[in-house]
């Protein structure tokens, strides 16, 4: 009874809410980083691919529970303009992971866009398509094909890393969970 209660409570319902809308909106906002990031890493100006190339050194060598508490803690006094009330856990936890998702996706996408054939991208060319037309017409339907089951498994790992937002005070279902522990002392049931 203890099990079933557990699984069909508010506090686990609510958790699951803010733990998958928190895996969604981190995982898009990091893939269209990426894709930026992925696109910078295969430019032909040296100092453009060494910005890309920095960005996933850095976002990858640091801890993702690091980059939580600089977002919550050091970014709002770096910039005014988060302080105060509106700044809440879950922008926080959203703009951290993101961050941190947009390097891992960023390598991902530039694996993808390595395995595409560049004799496909100059027949296109040579058809008289612009560039953009090429990427969306040509290259962008084969690399969904390539990077979509790594990015499954990097979505999987997404919705792991969800759980170390409690650092910012987030109430994802880990939290709740732990809440619901402290007040029962019923482990097994809640983990």
């Amino acid at each position: 009874d203890v099990f079933l209660d557990a699984l069909t409570s508010r506090a686990l319902r609510e958790g699951v809410i803010v733990t998958i809308s928190l895996t969604i909106v981190s995982f898009i906002a990091g893939m269209a980083i990426g894709l930026v990031v992925a696109l910078l890493r295969g430019s032909r100006f040296r100092f453009v691919r060494v910005l890309g190339w920095t960005y996933i050194w850095v976002f990858r060598a640091i801890p993702t529970i690091v980059q939580l508490f600089f977002v919550w803690f050091a970014l709002p006094q770096l910039v005014p303009a988060l302080r105060g009330p509106d700044f809440k856990p879950f922008y926080a936890a959203a703009i951290a992971l993101s961050l941190n998702e947009a390097a891992y996706a960023a390598e991902i996408i530039r694996g993808g866009l390595l395995s595409i054939d560049d004799g496909q991208r100059l027949a296109a060319r040579a058809l008289g398509m612009p560039p953009m037309s090429v990427f969306r017409r040509v290259v962008a339907p084969q690399l969904v094909r390539v990077v979509t089951p790594t990015m499954a498994n990097d979505f999987i790992t997404m919705i792991k890393l969800t759980s170390l937002a409690y650092v910012v005070s987030l109430h994802e279902i880990l939290t709740n969970a732990q809440s619901q522990v402290s007040l029962s002392f019923r482990f097994a049931e809640w983990y």
